[in-house]
C-alpha cells in the first residue's frame, strides 16, 4: 500500500505511541497467527479496519475512496477473517494501558484506580450462525428479529478508556461473567457497578483478590439502618422474620451509614464451580450507606450503596456518593459507541467477525478519548466536557502533523431535562410479524388472484 490517504496517515501517526506496528506484529505472533507478505498484512488490515469504523462503519466500496488505493472487497474481508479475535482483544488491553500511562495521579481517586463495568447490546445481521450463537429476543417471532450480542465492558472511570469487551448471548446475566474481568484488575483497585453486580459472591471474589467493590444495593436486599436491629438467620423458621435484613449489624458510622456482616448464601450459583465456591469466606464485613438525590424537575431518588471501602474518615459518605455518580458516565460511553459511531447495528455476518468488529470499535473509541484527554489538558477543562463528535470530525479531517485546534467544549446543563420521546416520524410501515419469505408468497398469491 504505497500511497494512502492523509486521513489514514494521520490515524497511523496518532496510534503510533499506543499501538505501534511492532506491537501489532508481536501480538499476532504471541497468539500463534502467521501470515505471508501481502497487501493486507495484519498492520494494514487493522489500520484500514480502524479507518472504516472511524468513518461510522462505512461500506468497503467507500473505504477504497478514503484510502486512495484499490481495495478488493473479497480480499479485505478475508484479511479481516484471518485476524484472530484474541489478538484484537490483547491489542485493546495493551493500547489502553499505554494510553492510561499519561494520566498520572489525575486518574486516581484517593490513590485508587477506579473501573466501571456494565453491559449493553448490539444488533447483528440475521444469519443462521449468529442466531445460533447469539439468539434473538424470545418475544420476537422466528424470522422476524435480529440476533443480539450482549457486551460486558470494563472502562476506566475517569479517562473513559475501554480495557476489555466480552461477548455473550442476550439472556446471560452479567454477574455470571464479570469474574472473568477480575484478572485484569490489580490489588487496591476499585470496581464500580450497578445493582446487577451486587451480591455476597461477587464482593467476596473481589475481596479475595484485594480489590474493592462499590455497587448499588440489589432491590431485593432488605437494608435497615436502626442500630442493633434484629436480623434474619437460619434459626428463623420459614415464613418468620421475612421482612428482617439478612445482614448482622456491627457498627454505626453516621446517619444512614453502617458496617454490617454479610453471610455466605446456602445455595451455590449455577455458574460457579464448586472449587471456587469452597474458597469463599463464610462472612464478609460490608459498609452500607444511603443518600438522596434531589434534582430540580425530577423525582427525588434514594440510592443505597454496598461497598468494601470501610473507613468513614478516608472515604466519607459524601465522597462515596459522588463517586457512584461517576458510574452513570458508562451510559454515555455506550451511547457514544452505539449512537454516534453507529455501533447499534453491526455488519459482520459471522459470530467471530461480529466480535472482531466490536473489538475494533473499542480501539477506535480509545483513540478518540485520547484526543479528548489531550484537548482537555490544553483547554483547561475536564475530559467529559470535550465534544465527542467534534473530536471525531477533527480526526477525519486533520492532515498529518497538523496541530490540534481548540475543540468544542460542551456547557454544563445541570437543570436541563428532556422527555424521552421522538418527534420525527421515521416511516409508516408496519412491523414485520411473519418471516419475509411468507410475506413474499402472500404477495404472489394476491397478484395471482387479481
Amino acid at each position: 500500500m504505497a500511497t494512502i490517504s492523509c486521513a489514514l496517515r494521520r490515524i497511523k501517526q496518532d496510534l503510533e505511541p499506543f499501538l505501534p506496528e511492532a506491537m501489532i506484529r508481536d501480538v499476532c505472533c504471541q497468539v500463534g497467527h502467521h501470515w505471508r507478505h501481502r497487501q493486507f498484512d495484519p498492520v494494514a488490515t487493522i489500520h484500514l479496519f480502524i479507518q472504516q469504523i472511524l468513518n461510522f462503519n462505512t461500506a468497503i466500496t467507500h473505504l477504497r475512496l478514503l484510502a486512495k488505493v484499490p481495495i478488493n472487497a473479497a480480499s479485505y474481508c478475508k484479511a479481516r477473517m484471518r485476524l484472530p479475535l484474541s489478538a484484537l482483544q490483547m491489542l485493546l488491553r495493551n493500547s489502553a494501558q499505554a494510553m492510561a500511562r499519561g494520566q498520572g495521579p489525575a486518574g486516581l481517586w484517593h490513590g485508587l484506580r477506579v473501573w466501571l463495568t456494565d453491559g449493553s447490546c448490539t444488533i447483528a445481521p440475521d444469519t443462521p450462525s449468529l442466531q445460533k450463537q447469539f439468539p434473538q429476543p424470545k418475544d420476537q417471532k422466528k424470522g422476524c428479529g435480529f440476533p443480539q450480542i450482549k457486551i460486558l465492558g470494563l472502562i476506566n472511570a475517569f479517562s473513559g478508556l475501554i480495557v476489555e469487551a466480552s461477548f455473550f448471548p442476550l439472556y446471560t446475566h452479567e454477574q455470571s461473567k464479570v469474574w472473568k474481568l477480575h484478572p485484569l484488575l490489580s490489588a487496591g483497585d476499585l470496581l464500580v457497578g450497578d445493582r446487577g453486580f451486587c451480591s455476597f459472591v461477587h464482593l467476596a471474589m473481589l475481596f479475595s483478590r484485594g480489590i474493592h467493590g462499590l455497587f448499588r444495593m440489589h432491590q431485593r436486599q432488605i437494608v435497615d439502618f436502626r442500630p442493633h436491629r434484629k436480623h434474619r438467620n437460619r434459626k428463623h423458621p420459614r415464613g418468620r422474620g421475612k421482612r428482617l435484613p439478612r445482614t448482622r449489624f456491627i457498627k454505626r458510622l453516621g446517619k444512614h451509614d453502617q458496617l454490617v456482616e454479610w453471610s455466605k448464601p446456602t445455595i451455590r450459583p449455577k455458574w460457579m464451580e464448586k472449587a471456587q465456591w469452597l474458597l469463599l469466606p463464610a462472612t464478609l464485613v460490608v459498609r452500607e450507606l444511603r443518600y438522596t438525590i434531589k434534582a430540580k424537575g425530577q423525582r427525588t431518588r434514594t440510592v443505597t450503596i454496598a461497598t468494601t471501602l470501610l473507613d468513614p474518615v478516608l472515604y466519607s459518605r459524601e465522597e462515596v456518593a459522588g463517586l457512584y455518580g461517576v458510574r452513570w458516565t458508562v451510559e454515555t460511553h455506550f451511547a457514544e459507541l452505539k449512537t454516534t459511531l453507529k455501533m447499534r447495528k453491526i455488519k459482520c455476518r459471522t459470530p467471530l467477525g461480529a466480535q472482531k468488529e466490536v473489538a475494533v470499535y473499542c480501539l477506535v473509541y480509545n483513540l478518540i478519548h485520547v484526543m479528548m484527554l489531550k484537548a482537555a489538558v490544553r483547554q483547561g477543562v475536564t475530559p467529559d466536557r470535550i465534544s465527542f463528535i467534534d473530536t471525531v470530525r477533527w480526526l477525519l479531517s486533520a492532515e498529518p502533523g497538523e496541530e490540534m485546534p481548540r475543540l468544542v467544549v460542551n456547557p454544563r446543563r445541570k437543570d436541563r431535562h428532556e422527555p424521552r420521546v421522538v418527534k420525527d416520524r421515521h416511516d409508516s410501515y408496519p412491523r414485520m410479524t411473519l418471516p419475509r419469505a411468507k410475506l413474499r408468497n402472500a404477495l404472489k398469491k394476491q397478484g395471482a388472484e387479481a
